[in-house]
């Protein structure tokens, strides 16, 4: 397999917090690559680097080949033609009903006649399973078809890449397990490479090919999921001989409550923040939100 995305040294810096510190990954074609960590840790700002919305302070990112920061604008718009993008909310235009919000794409960046149009809606809402509720606007639609609904619109340009931000939240546990069944399946029926942010573990060991653990702004570990599902699984006697961060790692898969991550939080000098927090303001104000 090739890369259809490769990131090298990939630094990000605002003011002076350093968000992405160095990240290296590649992303093979026709592959699932989940991206994990806790709040805070660049999650969504790695993501809207790898969607060309950032450019890096340092360092590369490759889609098939195309550096995204020497593109002009319209070179950046025809590279965006090979992805889609399904928001943690869905992001539909409430005004618009179901078809119309696939249908969107279509019209802005295609030159199809209006009934080519209509058929394509017909089938990326098929395989969403929503060809029936075409005519709904999104506040007739529980959240899990608004999910759906905004991954029909992602599919509607038929995209190489497909990234998806947090697509299990908000979702009770069944429509969340539906969502991952129906990732995998377009995976299998489209042969498309994913990549997903998310925290939620279940989420992630069912749909990963390979995963990389972000922390701080850098990429602790990058490997298939079977590697994070053993490490899931170590004993507590045998994570005393991890290292600190698979001991992190460790923590972070399996939720547990006492751990280097909270060993971290709690080694904080509380004294010490409450003195400085004059120049707090200067430092948060730097930092521009992701969400």
């Amino acid at each position: 397999m090739s890369a259809a995305i490769e990131v090298r040294d990939l630094v990000r810096v605002f003011g002076t917090q350093t968000v992405l510190d160095g990240i290296n990954l590649d992303i093979q074609e026709g592959e699932t690559m989940v991206i994990m960590g806790g709040s805070g840790c660049g999650k969504s700002t790695l993501l809207r680097h790898l969607i060309g919305s950032l450019k890096p302070t340092s360092g590369t990112i490759k889609l098939f080949g195309h550096e995204l920061s020497s593109l002009d604008e319209a070179g950046l718009n025809k590279v965006r033609g090979y992805f889609g993008i399904l928001f943690q909310s869905g992001a539909l235009f409430n005004s618009m009903t179901v078809a119309e919000n696939v249908a969107l794409p279509l019209r802005e960046h295609t030159e199809l006649d209006g009934n080519t149009i209509e058929i394509m809606v017909k089938i990326k809402l098929e395989l969403v399973g929503l060809r029936e509720h075409a005519e709904k606007l999104p506040s007739q639609l529980s959240g899990g078809m608004k999910k759906r609904a905004g991954l029909a619109r992602a599919l509607a340009l038929d995209p190489r890449i497909l990234f998806y931000d947090e697509p299990s939240a908000g979702l009770d546990p069944v429509t969340s397990a539906e969502i991952d069944q129906l990732m995998l399946d377009l995976t299998r029926k489209l042969g498309v490479t994913s990549v997903v942010v998310t925290h939620e573990m279940d989420s992630a060991f069912t749909i990963a090919d390979r995963m990389v653990m972000l922390d701080k702004g850098r990429a602790l570990r990058v490997d298939t999921r079977e590697a994070f599902d053993i490490l899931r699984k170590t004993s507590e006697a045998d994570a005393a001989n991890l290292t600190n961060n698979d001991r992190l790692i460790r923590q972070f898969l399996r939720g547990d409550a006492q751990g280097p991550i909270t060993e971290r939080k709690a080694a904080t000098n509380y004294a010490e923040d409450l003195l400085s927090t004059g120049n707090a303001s200067t430092r948060i104000a730097a930092i521009t939100p992701s969400r």
